[in-house]
């Protein structure tokens, strides 16, 4: 259970995100105003922790890139280490809105949800992305819904958040390669709840996705590999 006034921690993993981490970490400041914000710069050859730092944002420095999965788990340790009651979690190139964080953010806060997602998919809100990722995005989210015996609309949206409760469970075991997807499973198995709300995705500030057509099918195969171990593996306990 919260506190009447929860410490909120939103963390932001980065890997060479210069080009847009500044104004992300800058609009997370304007609209949650009484959060902290922490930057995970996964190892980047770029200024991503000097434009974070510019912003006002905590950052934590990795000495190398560990991947999406250790950078987030490293925010989560951070969080727990700190005493955090609530952590919210918005991907650092600027495909989030702060305003659909807020909203999780509330949702938590209310009891709602132990882990609040923000789905492009729950509600018809418009989002057109490219067909291959859409393709799989709707194949891993009716895999989860099979498994976990619940609708989930988007599998592999980075717009979370979570109870401090749930933090320590990832802080002490995060999967590193696609903790959305494993994330998911992992809090289902052990007891918490799991809620998808609305969100907006937007088009990325700068750069571009490192996932091409001949990566989406070894992303694919990979990743369905990670669910089946994910799920054949000892569940954990809320306690």
């Amino acid at each position: 259970m919260v506190s009447p006034k929860p410490r909120v921690l939103v963390i932001i993993p980065a890997y060479n995100e210069a080009g847009a981490i500044l104004s992300v970490v800058a609009e997370v400041r304007r609209i949650l105003d009484s959060a902290d914000v922490l930057v995970i710069d996964d190892g980047s050859h770029d200024a991503t922790a000097e434009r974070a730092e510019e912003a006002g944002a905590n950052v934590l420095r990795l000495p190398c890139n560990l991947g999406i999965g250790g950078a987030v788990q490293s925010g989560y340790k951070f969080a727990v280490r700190q005493g955090y009651d609530i952590v919210g979690r918005v991907d650092g190139d600027g495909q989030h809105r702060p305003e659909d964080l807020a909203a999780l953010i509330e949702k938590v806060v209310n009891g709602e949800a132990d882990i609040a997602i923000g789905s492009r998919y729950v509600e018809d809100l418009g989002y057109s992305g490219v067909w291959m990722r859409r393709a799989g995005v709707a194949l891993f989210s009716g895999i989860l819904t099979l498994l976990l015996r619940q609708r989930i609309t988007d599998s592999t949206s980075g717009l979370r958040v979570v109870t401090r409760e749930l933090a320590t469970l990832y802080a002490r075991d995060l999967p590193t390669d696609y903790p959305e997807i494993e994330g998911t499973i992992c809090a289902k198995r052990a007891g918490f709840k799991v809620s998808e709300y609305p969100s907006t995705m937007l088009q990325r500030q700068a750069g571009r996705s490192s996932i091409t057509p001949l990566r989406s099918v070894y992303y694919v195969v990979k990743v369905l590999l990670a669910v089946a171990t994910a799920y054949l593996r000892p569940r954990h306990s809320r306690q």
